[in-house]
């Protein structure tokens, strides 16, 4: 199930790092790092964080597309 992530853009319009934004949102760089490439998907409290720290709703960072195979 792909979870795909505007992390980066919205990460970099506010002008902040990875090692920074996991500062803000309390998990480390290369979590940012994960989330931002797609490995990893974060829990419902961190994405509600860093939505909350980029003035923006989750929707507008994270979107879920559903492949065909979990249609059949």
């Amino acid at each position: 199930m792909p979870l795909y992530n505007r992390l980066k853009e919205h990460r970099v319009k506010i002008n902040v790092n990875q090692f920074e934004m996991g500062q803000l949102v309390g998990v480390s760089r290369q979590t940012i790092s994960l989330i931002e490439r797609g490995d990893y998907s974060p829990s419902i409290t961190l994405a509600l964080k860093i939505a909350k720290i980029l003035g923006v709703t989750v929707e507008d960072i994270f979107s879920y597309e559903e492949d065909q195979q979990d249609e059949q």
